[in-house]
């Protein structure tokens, strides 16, 4: 207690020699009341902190600090846009120094007086949840990774589409950047682009949250060291009421993916062609109504249209030259599946499709408004269970349903109309599960 100490030696040197002189045993405590300080406010504060064993000018909430250190270091080392990216060396016939060059010109920062758009404003190097019409980074360097210097200038200066011609319009590169920029894409299909680690951000919250209330139920049975118990409480009771919040949220989650959309190798937009173009679901997924699944059209099916369209008045020449050599190589396309149920569920596109004459965006959604293919709904138990109670059975205007003659007898035209697929057998476990 220094600081008591000295003000009591600046307001009161009598009592400060009387208790500096042998008296060790007298109570700073009771010495400061018995002590007349300028400051009557100062003299409380001493008081305070003597009862409270800490020294005066602490700052308040300090026992917290080390806690909120250890918050701060996990928010940090856990945030996803903390990624460290791996550099590429050097490959045959360039230099790290020409990849880096390369690098720097694609990426804008070369040359100083550039004036118009770097290459990664349109051609992006991460993945992005919106569509991004021209051709990735990535995909660039691939298709250019045998072709020769000149192939590549040529198509970049001289392009033979009329959209890329549009963009490209006025572009003045010196032969030393494009031949930087041709190094850096050439290491770039070979190494590839970093991807983001994922994140443990949640784990390390969920972990912090765990210490404190260690800490709270220690400080409330032994340490004992903070005067108002009800600090400890509190913080007890949030973090335990956080982490049962997120255990019920993950737990949830767990095996739903709700607006899952993956990056598919060719930029396919049913915008474009069931919401512009007003082509029907079933001329590409001619199975739904007959088949367990709706099925992949075939390539062949693509080039009914794309055997004259050549060009897309988004994407140019690049996507659907995808679709033009993988007909001629004969090398089937290997899209990503988005909806996908457990194995132990069965779904059967016929039965909702052809039987139910369902429409896809009951659980699809939107899909004409889709850019990129994204799950609309969550496929949950509780979700179809939840559509088949709501969802009410055509018995009058449906062929399928001729087959039901009991339940025709039975029950008059107006009951039938109110009947549910529930009411149907709909949601015996045996439906989906056997």
């Amino acid at each position: 207690m220094n600081y008591a100490l000295e003000k009591i030696k600046r307001d009161s040197p009598a009592s400060f020699y009387f208790f500096s002189a042998g008296r060790e045993n007298l109570n700073l405590e009771k010495l400061l009341k018995s002590v007349e300080l300028r400051n009557p406010k100062v003299k409380k504060r001493l008081i305070k902190a003597c009862r409270m064993k800490r020294e005066p000018s602490a700052i308040p909430g300090y026992r917290f600090l080390p806690l909120s250190y250890l918050l701060i270091f996990f928010i940090l080392i856990g945030s996803p846009s903390v990624v460290f990216a791996e550099e590429g060396g050097a490959i045959q016939g360039h230099s790290h120094e020409e990849i880096k060059r390369g690098e720097r010109f694609f990426k804008g920062l070369l040359p100083f007086n550039r004036q118009g758009p770097s290459c990664v404003s349109c051609h992006n190097l991460s993945p992005s949840d919106t569509m991004n019409w021209n051709p990735s980074a990535i995909e660039i360097a691939v298709k250019y990774i045998d072709k020769d210097e000149a192939s590549f200038q040529a198509a970049l200066m001289q392009p033979m589409g009329a959209k890329m011609a549009q963009v490209h319009a006025g572009f003045q590169f010196e032969e030393k950047d494009l031949k930087a920029m041709k190094a850096y894409l050439d290491d770039l299909a070979m190494t590839g682009t970093s991807s983001a680690k994922p994140t443990i951000y949640n784990l390390l919250i969920f972990i912090f949250l765990g210490l404190l209330i260690t800490w709270a139920i220690l400080e409330l049975i032994f340490f004992r060291k903070i005067k108002f118990r009800v600090i400890p409480l509190t913080i007890f009771i949030l973090s335990f009421g956080i982490q049962i919040s997120m255990v019920l949220r993950e737990g949830t989650r767990l095996g739903l993916s709700p607006g899952y959309a993956p990056t598919q190798p060719i930029k396919f937009s049913h915008k474009v062609h069931a919401g512009d173009n007003g082509i029907d679901c079933m001329y590409c997924h001619h199975t739904a109504e007959q088949s367990k699944t709706a099925g992949i059209p075939a390539m062949n099916l693509c080039m009914n249209c794309h055997v004259l369209i050549r060009e897309g008045s988004h994407s140019g020449k690049f996507e659907i030259a995808k679709i033009v050599d993988a007909v001629e190589k004969k090398k089937p396309v290997e899209w990503t599946r988005i909806h996908n149920l457990p194995d132990h569920v069965f779904f059967s596109h016929a039965i909702h499709v052809g039987s139910a004459k369902l429409d896809c965006a009951k659980c699809h959604g939107p899909v004409e408004e889709m850019d990129i293919m994204q799950q609309h709904s969550d496929l949950s138990m509780g979700w179809c269970i939840n559509c088949h109670r709501e969802t009410q059975v055509q018995f009058t205007e449906n062929g399928y349903y001729e087959s039901f003659v009991k339940m025709h007898e039975k029950y008059s035209v107006e009951d039938l109309k109110r009947m549910t697929a529930a009411d149907v057998g709909a949601n015996d476990c045996m439906r989906c599960h056997y």
